[in-house]
């Protein structure tokens, strides 16, 4: 881990096309001035991706930061405890299509109760200038503390997918157009006073009451019957149109329909119209799935079906349903309104980030407490998901303190079997080696979809060395088929971080609880393995 402050020497490579530098002890020079660093770095003009996330560099973005690469694509400086306000000249990297600002609060666990520690934050209005970023895809202001209103100028930046605006102070209403009619609630949760549309659970927007009754009643006297008679004219006219054409021949092909519109619908969305997928909404099961009832937020009812991506044939189920609903319309078939697809999660969110924040809990169970705790019995179950798919762990019902200089202990109380070390199912000892072997089953688990206790295992060949196999052979056999595709563009990142991942896991299950690794040093090489595999993406 990398300390001290970022050399200004860094600017003489002129070259420089990549520069990762998150999550180490870097600071900055002073916590009230700029980033100079970030000054000299204007002379790289190839730099394409800025990574400075999870370093305490407390200081303030410069002006200059608009003078750096227009070849840049990724700036990243998340949980930085940046403040005051971001450079309006941030506009200028118009090529920039990920920016990560968000300063989440740092958490401190004691023995007596949890507390918040305040970090700085970023100040001051949502910039305008963020509008002439026309290539943005992923924007995350989080957990600072910007105020005003969301320009609407926003609105243009066409390709934006991933929008956090979340604690912070903003007021004033939501944009609804371009962009903003995909985001959810999530992205502006925990604000001042943000109004807008119901479906981001916010109250409605006031308008002034004397203009609005001042409109209603020129409405009501002169607009609205105007309105009406045409209305009525054209309505005569159909009709005639109609009687005349009543003899003509009718076509004797289907009736022809227009197109249906396409909606874009989150998974949230779909997730509440079906009540959580529960038994009270479930319409019926097929070989491929399952079919649900639900009504949307604004009051249409739908069929949910819902595919069962363990089954390899619900893909070329779902292909061939595609290929005949594209020939075909008429007003008596089903439409196809959206769909929604959630398979990303698994490979990022549900998985990967899980069990970094899996060893992030270890860790400071066995190196921050001031009496290291083995929790004796890490497995799934005992892992709890939140809201945000954060990874928490729990049931530390046999758990084991280990005191001053001691090292092991003994116990007669037994883990799960498949999840224990061997070390502490034959004596009984226990140690923190034990849990970084119960994390590496995990993890084999998390990443193969194989349970240690299948049938497929056996003393002759156990899931470690199953999977250690792999590692000298094709990883692909033993990995979960829904994470790893051939036709996925990113096929090859993907596998080198699967590998080093199983790598990792293999270490931590060595049969002597001598030869395994620490929980520090696990946490370190799974935010290594998340890094390379984030600019790699890009």
């Amino acid at each position: 881990m990398f300390t001290g402050s970022i050399p200004h020497a860094l600017g003489s490579l002129r070259f420089l096309e990549r520069l990762h530098l998150g999550a180490n002890n870097l600071k900055g020079e002073s916590s009230i001035q700029e980033l100079s660093f970030l000054t000299s770095l204007t002379n790289c003009k190839r730099l394409r991706i800025l990574y400075l996330s999870f370093n305490p560099l407390i200081g303030i973005l410069p002006i200059s930061i608009g003078n750096l690469s227009t070849s840049l694509q990724l700036f990243g400086a998340s949980a930085c405890k940046l403040k005051g306000n971001i450079p309006t000249e941030i506009g200028n990297l118009s090529n920039l299509y990920q920016l990560s600002l968000n300063n989440k609060l740092n958490w401190n666990y004691s023995p007596v109760n949890w507390t918040i520690t305040e970090a700085p934050r970023f100040e001051g209005p949502i910039l305008h200038s963020f509008s002439n970023l026309k290539s943005l895809e992923f924007m995350d202001l989080s957990d600072n503390a910007l105020s005003g209103e969301i320009p609407k100028s926003l609105e243009g930046l066409v390709y934006l997918k991933y929008l956090n605006m979340s604690f912070n102070r903003l007021y004033g209403e939501i944009p609804t157009e371009g962009p903003f009619a995909n985001f959810s609630a999530e992205s502006f949760m925990m604000n001042k006073a943000l109004c807008g549309s119901p479906r981001l659970k916010l109250p409605p927007c006031r308008t002034g009451t004397r203009w609005s009754t001042t409109i209603s009643w020129l409405l009501l006297k002169y607009i609205l019957p105007t309105i009406a008679s045409t209305l009525l004219l054209l309505a005569l006219i159909f009709v005639w149109t109609r009687c005349r054409k009543r003899n003509a021949v009718l076509p004797t092909q289907a009736e022809s329909l227009p197109l249906a519109t396409w909606r874009r619908i989150s998974y949230q969305e779909i997730f509440q119209a079906a009540n959580g997928f529960s038994g009270g909404n479930l319409l019926g099961r097929g070989s491929f799935g399952s079919v649900y009832r639900g009504t949307l937020s604004d009051g249409k009812d739908v069929a949910i079906k819902v595919f069962n991506l363990q089954e390899e044939a619900a893909f070329k189920s779902f292909d061939a349903e595609c290929e005949v609903m594209r020939h075909i319309r008429h007003r008596n078939l089903i439409k196809i309104i959206s769909s929604c697809s959630n398979s990303y999660i698994d490979f990022k969110a549900l998985r990967l980030n899980i069990m970094i924040d899996v060893a992030l809990a270890m860790e400071y169970l066995h190196h921050s407490c001031s009496t290291p705790i083995v929790h004796c019995d890490l497995k799934p179950s005992n892992i709890l998901l939140d809201e945000d798919f954060g990874g928490h762990v729990g049931d530390f019902g046999i758990a084991k303190l280990l005191g001053e200089e001691e090292s092991m202990r003994k116990t007669q109380t037994l883990a799960t079997i498949g999840y224990m070390a061997p070390d502490y199912g034959s004596n009984g000892i226990v140690t923190t080696s034990g849990d970084v072997y119960s994390y590496g089953i995990v993890l084999m688990e998390t990443f193969t979809r194989r349970r240690p206790t299948d049938e497929i295992f056996s003393e002759e060949m156990s899931m470690k060395n199953w999977v250690r196999d792999s590692l000298c052979g094709s990883v692909t056999e033993v990995v979960d088929p829904n994470l790893l595709r051939g036709e996925d563009e990113q096929f090859m990142a993907k596998k080198q971080c699967i590998s080093s991942v199983l790598g990792l896991a293999v270490d931590c299950v060595a049969d002597s609880h001598e030869e395994r690794i620490n929980m520090k040093d696990v946490v370190t090489t799974l935010k290594k393995i998340n890094l390379t595999y984030l600019a790699s993406s890009y």
